[in-house]
């Protein structure tokens, strides 16, 4: 399946990062809650996401909400492929991008799998 992840989209001076990754015939808007000042150590606190079809229309999940908070140790694991692609290392290829942009989609696509009901 070919995808293109779009990171960190942020306003100036917002806690809050934006990630999207673009599918075939879906895309995924991932958003990152942040705490303390995002140019000294900024902390994540939520990451939410969504489901849409390349016409912006939200697919509702399985219970019938809209979107997915990501708890437990999911979050633990979404926060450290997350660090990854905000790494040093990530930034000026030092390590492999591709796999580390593969790890960051294939636990995305295991959320989503969880989620919803894909037809």
């Amino acid at each position: 399946m070919n995808y293109t992840l779009e990171l960190n989209t942020q306003e100036s001076g917002s806690n809050l990062v934006f990630n999207t990754i673009k599918f075939d015939t879906f895309k995924v808007n991932i958003i990152e809650r942040y705490t303390g000042k995002m140019n000294f150590n900024p902390k994540l606190c939520e990451v939410i996401f969504k489901l849409r079809t390349l016409d912006d229309e939200i697919i509702k999940r399985r219970d019938g909400n809209l979107r997915v908070k990501i708890k437990d140790n999911q979050f633990d694991t979404y926060h450290q492929l997350s660090r990854v692609l905000s790494s040093y290392d990530y930034k000026n290829k030092l390590i492999n991008r591709k796999e580390a942009d593969q790890n960051y989609v294939h636990f995305m696509l295991s959320m989503i799998i969880s989620n919803y009901e894909l037809n």
